[in-house]
């Protein structure tokens, strides 16, 4: 069979992201890949792909120079993978958590942000800033259990603040009772004082 002299050999690498960088996420994965097609050359962006925890590089042998380049920036990132920061989606994938949740225990403190970042949205002029966290903070909420702890927090919290506010209603209809008893008792006295001979009938004592 003749010998195709067109034909380009695909030149393959890949690499594979470990459960430190992933943290056991398909979404943190996905962020490393999005991290690693920022880095690379708009020509470069989509001979990389992501499949499970492997990363695979694939060029044609004509664009060897392009390949190295790119190889190096992965291998650069790889390496980087598990310090880069965790984005909001991630740490709601590793943790398990409700977007709700993410922003309720950012404002009280419980959960640490590293800081902020602002990207632009793809295709659009518009840029959004959001909160960013240490992997190695997740890694710990993770592995002690934090977000269960903290949803037990927050349903004492809840069923505390029922307490309260049940507690405070009662307290607030047994005053509006007693005022309008008073006012009763009130309006019965200024009755009581306009009845003719009523003085003389209650020092006769009738009503005792």
């Amino acid at each position: 069979m003749p010998k195709n002299e067109n034909y380009d050999v695909e030149l393959l690498r890949t690499w594979t992201l470990s459960p430190a960088a992933t943290l056991g996420s398909s979404v943190r994965a996905k962020g490393i890949l999005q991290e690693i097609q920022a880095r690379l050359p708009a020509v470069s962006k989509k001979s990389v792909v992501l499949g499970g925890s492997e990363l695979t590089l694939s060029m044609a042998a004509s664009d060897n120079a392009a390949f190295k380049a790119a190889s190096a920036v992965i291998a650069r990132t790889v390496e980087e993978a598990q310090s880069l920061p965790v984005n909001p989606r991630e740490i709601e994938d590793v943790l398990g958590m409700k977007t709700s949740e993410r922003h309720r225990w950012l404002a009280d403190g419980r959960l640490p942000s590293a800081g902020t970042r602002t990207v632009r949205l793809a295709g659009r002029a518009r840029r959004i800033t959001f909160h960013v966290f240490d992997p190695a903070v997740v890694e710990d909420l993770l592995n002690r259990g934090a977000v269960e702890e903290w949803r037990v927090e927050d349903a004492e919290a809840k069923a505390e603040k029922r307490r309260r506010a049940a507690y405070q209603a009662k307290l607030t209809r047994s005053k509006k009772a007693n005022k309008r008893s008073k006012k009763v008792e009130r309006g019965l006295d200024d009755t009581a004082s306009t009845l003719s001979g009523w003085e003389e009938f209650d020092i006769d004592g009738l009503l005792r």
